[in-house]
């Protein structure tokens, strides 16, 4: 056990440097939505790090001042200045177009860079077979976790697009769209793969969540998905990757 440990130590040591090496292509204005916990919040936590001087990280939750982001909370006044907070209920419209509207007053005449789509819901609580999974469970993941996502990008499509007009580097192999210039990064998981169902279908019965959408610690998943990002380009959109960039079957 001791030697497993310090296997898997080493092998998140080597990624953080790598993914480290990476963070300097990753600047301007970034959003990220579901930071109040988990995947989301890690995310904002190593961007907060990593990212340049002029970055700044727009940090969404449905209730940022409740008490399940006060971890995001903290981490705001831990880097002052570099990530300001915004109340997003994916699930609202009237939301979502406030937050933009918020977003946009912010970053005035700039663009936004990166939209990372973390935000999800799962319901009812799992185990969930069949025969407990009503029409409203189905409906209410749906709303947060596919058509929220979906009008987000829309609403924030002018500011994406002003981002990619305004980056002209003298050397971008990204192509029009690329993490370090405009680009739209929507998460998922392992168990939105049909073809892998079969595999883990007996310890994931979530039947709304798995048509909507490793054992790893969030900080290993984060930094391996950071310097996935900061690769990407034209060639990938579309593609359901991994966290090592591995492609999954859809």
């Amino acid at each position: 056990m001791t030697e497993l440990t310090d296997a898997q130590s080493q092998r998140g040591e080597q990624a953080h440097r790598r993914s480290v090496n990476m963070f300097e292509t990753l600047q301007g204005n970034i959003l990220v939505t579901g930071a109040n916990r988990g995947i989301g919040l890690e995310l904002v936590a190593q961007l907060a790090q990593q990212v340049g001087k002029d970055a700044h990280l727009f940090a969404c939750c449905r209730e940022p001042e409740g008490s399940r982001a006060q971890a995001l909370r903290d981490l705001s006044a831990q880097h002052p200045g570099k990530i300001t907070t915004i109340c997003l209920d994916l699930s609202d419209e009237e939301s979502i177009s406030a937050a933009v509207q918020a977003v946009s007053d912010q970053i005035g005449d700039g663009g936004l860079n990166l939209l990372i789509n973390n935000a999800a819901i799962n319901t009812p609580a799992k185990p969930a077979p069949l025969s407990t999974t009503e029409k409203q469970h189905m409906m209410e993941v749906y709303e947060t976790n596919v058509v929220g996502p979906f009008l987000l990008a829309k609403k924030f499509l002018p500011l994406l697009q002003r981002a990619a007009e305004s980056y002209t580097p003298e050397h971008d192999t990204g192509g029009k769209m690329s993490c370090r210039r405009s680009a739209i990064i929507n998460m998922s998981t392992l168990i939105s793969s049909i073809q892998k169902c079969p595999e883990n279908f007996s310890y994931a019965q979530m039947y709304p969540y798995r048509t909507s959408k490793a054992p790893l610690t969030t900080q290993d998943s984060v930094v391996s998905m950071l310097g996935l990002m900061s690769s990407l380009s034209d060639e990938d959109c579309g593609q359901l990757l991994d966290y090592q960039g591995s492609a999954i079957p859809w």
